[in-house]
């Protein structure tokens, strides 16, 4: 199985394969809306601007399993990140990141991390960077802020 195996819930809740950004790198994050983490969102959307015509994308997972720090509905969230973020990368429906009811794409990130495998999320704003050729090649804490994976990304590229 392969990253690009797993479908996702999109916000207006359709689903789609992940496959469908093969060939690009990711960064995948678990947000939250009221989190002290939460202004990393503009730091997020700075690194999306300046790469996505190079085959980078942002896909921001809200969650609301640490202290329940993303209450709202999708639209509540996706409106949230728009006003207050500018917000233009993609953001998928509230995933579960840890748990029984933990996400595919979650339990397929914290298995296949070369860092901290099988260890689960710890906090909002945990970062996993895939290449293009699907394979997860960095996962970073909370407290590592967008502008500090830059380089990391520009050799993925």
């Amino acid at each position: 199985m392969s990253i690009y195996d797993i479908s996702i819930k999109k916000m207006d809740g359709s689903t789609i394969q992940l496959n469908e950004y093969k060939n690009k790198v990711l960064l995948i994050v678990n947000t939250a809306s009221k989190c002290g983490f939460t202004k990393q969102f503009a730091g997020l959307e700075e690194l999306y601007k300046k790469y996505q015509d190079q085959e980078f994308v942002i896909l921001g997972f809200p969650c609301n399993q640490f202290l329940k720090q993303d209450p709202g509905t999708d639209s509540q969230i996706l409106e949230f990140c728009q006003l207050n973020f500018g917000v233009t990368f993609p953001m998928f429906s509230k995933s579960n990141v840890k748990g029984k009811n933990q996400s595919e794409l979650y339990k397929f990130l914290i298995e296949n991390s070369p860092e901290r495998q099988g260890k689960g999320i710890k906090w909002n704003f945990e970062k996993f960077l895939i290449s293009k050729a699907g394979k997860i090649v960095g996962r970073f804490s909370s407290k590592k802020i967008p502008k500090e994976i830059e380089i990391d990304i520009e050799k993925l590229l």
